[in-house]
């Protein structure tokens, strides 16, 4: 009995160091791939905004205009739906919006970041609306959102990497 218990136990620690092996590999060859990708991007150059990101920058100003008129419009005492909305977080919000799309001009990490967050949102949105359509309208709409949120935030990944990307030393 006690023979075959400590045969179990050996194999039990052969199959924990095979597979802490394993896994060591695999991470070998994961930052290998990394390292293969990392040589192949190129820093942004002075000035520099990859294509995703200027998109980025002008939805992401189109939508802090909007709420800036939602501000305007709550502020002037508009109701929606029987209440009248308060205008201080649309104001809030539109500021931070503003804030991020000169941001995303700038080509800055954390707009970026900040804007791919929204895009999530979006793409949550659209897919939970699709649950849930009246109409072929709201589907191609929701699909639409859903298609372009995914795009762009896929697109903006490579862009995220170009812009945490140190320049060379004596550039």
């Amino acid at each position: 009995m006690s023979g075959s218990r400590e045969r179990k136990r050996a194999e039990r620690r052969q199959r924990r160091i095979r597979a802490a092996e394993r896994q060591a590999e695999m991470a070998a060859r994961s930052e290998a791939k990394n390292a293969a990708v990392r040589e192949t991007l190129e820093p942004l150059a002075e000035g520099e905004r990859p294509t995703p990101v200027t998109v980025a920058a002008v939805c992401s100003a189109v939508l802090a205009m909007v709420f800036t008129v939602s501000t305007v419009v709550a502020a002037a005492g508009v109701e929606v739906q029987g209440k009248q909305p308060s205008p201080i977080p649309l104001a809030i919000f539109a500021a931070v919006v503003w804030y991020m799309t000169w941001g995303l001009w700038k080509a800055r990490y954390w707009a970026v970041l900040g804007f791919q967050m929204l895009l999530l949102l979006f793409m949550l949105s659209a897919a939970l609306g699709l649950v849930q359509v009246g109409s072929i309208f709201q589907a191609i709409g929701s699909l639409i959102l859903l298609c372009g949120a995914a795009w762009l935030f896929y697109k903006m990944i490579r862009s995220m990497a170009r812009i945490q990307m140190p320049s060379a030393p004596g550039d």
